[in-house]
């Protein structure tokens, strides 16, 4: 046998090597574990929870990808997806974006400048009932220059007016959708079978049991890192994080802090923290459940909602619930986009009483207050999938009693709390909101404009002045001016008090130590997924534990 020479046999070992590392960087198969049904829609217009937003976010493509620093002014930090460039007309009342003539549908189709014409259509339009409307005003249309160009029109300049169409809008594609009726298009086979454009496409789909997405392999941004990613379902948190630690998932969302210490001495999974846009309230609805058009019989007076939040030791229950793994409530943001200098009500039991005697609800023999014959008491819904918050729930029944007021506490499966929500058959529930990376996202949650379905505003609060300072602020080049805007329409929100602004989490997930993971941003720890990895040495053969993968 002929031996190599010295030389030789080096740059043979270092091929092999460099081979392996090549092969190391790739492949194997991802499980995420969700507490929860898993059959919310998971079409872009119409995705409200953390699962499917994660879904959306890898199948579907936005125009330009906002940076990691967040910025929304401007296109400064902005980088191409299905948009490869784009150019500001002279007046700024349009952008020309560039469609990559080599993104493709993942059945094949070219993606087009009609999708995005038709995309921005669908959004605005009030039958298909999703809640873009009210983040989308500024854009006035979208026309076609040609296949490959697609020209956004706006009503006015304003600084975030590239955010709102790049940031705001993933392409849906026409072909696919053009068919279905706006107003059928949450109830459609389409909002359960996702097909986008993104570096994932969806293999399979078993409703209450798992979505599993595989790597688009011919991705003209090139494949991603993962071989497939599987979203599996579980009852509850408990389960989630067993699943963790036995190394049947991967990676769970939100570890409570009662388990940090078992998860990091386990030897097989490692918590990770990493940083947020949620910030966790409870919201009182200012109408009727029974009847929207009308004032809620309770929560319809300021003086009560002020009274409900000063009667909350708010520290003691963050304490509580999150011990270091959550802050005190700021307000209508996360602390990530705080105005710190917002005056909250304070924790004073003797005030709240007062407010209460003042607005006519008096304590009776049994310790509970009435009005008119009718008692101080409402249901507080919470979602079975949110062992934080129905922590919080029990917290604010026993302190509620302390004023004469009694909640009654609704633990209800996470789909059925989604429709009341939407809906707004609830007197007081709690939420969690992942808030837009801008500022003026803040209308979306609470400007009169976004009463759903047009946006997210549940409590359907409105206050004619806080509208005007928030749509002031969004369209100021003057930075000044903006804050100053802001803060006041904070001040004034806060002061009517339409929630309890109870705390922000410390996002804390819980990951198998195989797994490596790439770019955690605040906007969703889901963004970097394409780029995450398992080493070639430490893939599972996921068939042992019954998550057999679909074939590609």
């Amino acid at each position: 046998m002929r031996q190599l020479p010295p030389y030789s046999l080096f740059l043979v070992l270092l091929a092999a090597a460099c081979a392996d590392r090549a092969s190391d960087t790739g492949g194997g198969t991802m499980v995420v574990v969700h507490a929860g049904s898993g059959t919310s829609p998971m079409l872009p217009p119409l995705a409200v929870d953390n699962l499917g937003r994660a879904i959306v976010d890898n199948v579907y493509e936005r125009l330009a990808e906002i940076g990691p620093e967040l910025n929304s002014i401007g296109d400064r930090g902005f980088t191409p997806r299905l948009a490869r460039s784009w150019e500001w007309a002279a007046d700024s009342m349009s952008i020309a974006f560039a469609i990559d003539p080599r993104a493709q549908w993942h059945d094949g189709r070219p993606v087009r400048a009609s999708d995005v014409r038709f995309t921005l259509r669908l959004l605005k339009d009030p039958k298909a009932a999703t809640q873009y409307a009210s983040l989308l005003e500024n854009v006035d249309s979208i026309s076609v220059r040609d296949s490959l160009t697609a020209v956004a029109w706006f009503r006015k300049r304003t600084p975030e007016q590239f955010y709102d169409v790049a940031h705001q809008v993933y392409v849906l594609p026409e072909h696919v959708l053009k068919d279905i009726p706006p107003d059928k298009l949450a109830t459609s086979e389409a909002a359960m079978r996702p097909m986008g454009s993104g570096r994932f496409r969806l293999a399979r789909f078993e409703p209450g049991v798992r979505v599993e997405l595989v790597a688009d392999t011919a991705h003209y941004r090139g494949r991603p890192k993962l071989d497939r990613v599987i979203f599996s379902f579980v009852a509850d948190p408990g389960a989630a994080v067993t699943q963790v630690m036995s190394g049947q998932a991967d990676f769970f969302e939100n570890l409570p802090a009662d388990v940090l210490q078992r998860i990091d001495t386990s030897g097989v999974a490692r918590s990770l923290r990493y940083p947020g846009l949620q910030y966790g309230f409870m919201l009182m609805n200012q109408r009727d459940p029974k009847r929207l058009a009308v004032a809620h019989p309770i929560f319809g007076d300021r003086r009560v909602r002020q009274a409900i939040s000063m009667a909350l030791d708010r520290q003691a229950m963050v304490r509580n619930i999150f011990d270091t793994l959550g802050m005190l409530g700021s307000g209508p943001f996360s602390k990530a986009l705080a105005d710190t200098t917002i005056v909250l009500p304070l924790f004073d039991r003797a005030r709240a009483a007062a407010l209460l005697d003042s607005a006519g609800w008096r304590v009776g023999p049994d310790g509970i207050r009435s009005r008119a014959g009718r008692p101080l008491r409402f249901g507080v819904m919470v979602p079975t999938s949110s062992q934080a918050r129905m922590r919080y729930a029990v917290l604010i029944q026993e302190q509620l009693k302390s004023v004469g007021a009694q909640a009654d506490n609704e633990s209800i499966d996470i789909r059925a709390y989604v429709d009341r929500l939407q809906s707004g058959r609830f007197d007081a529930l709690l939420l969690a909101l992942a808030t837009d990376p801008a500022r003026s996202g803040v209308r979306q949650s609470w400007g009169t404009a976004a009463f759903p379905p047009a946006g997210q505003n549940f409590a359907r609060y409105s206050n004619r002045t806080v509208d005007a300072l928030f749509d002031s602020a969004a369209t100021t080049f003057d930075r000044s001016r903006m804050e100053q805007q802001y803060h006041r329409a904070y001040q004034m929100l806060v002061d009517d008090a339409p929630a309890v602004w109870l705390y922000d989490p410390l996002t804390v997930a819980g990951v198998h130590k195989r797994v490596r993971v790439e770019g955690m941003r605040p906007d969703g720890w889901y963004v970097g997924l394409a780029d995450w990895w398992i080493p070639a040495n430490e893939r599972i053969d996921r068939d042992r534990i019954g998550l057999r993968p679909a074939q590609p």
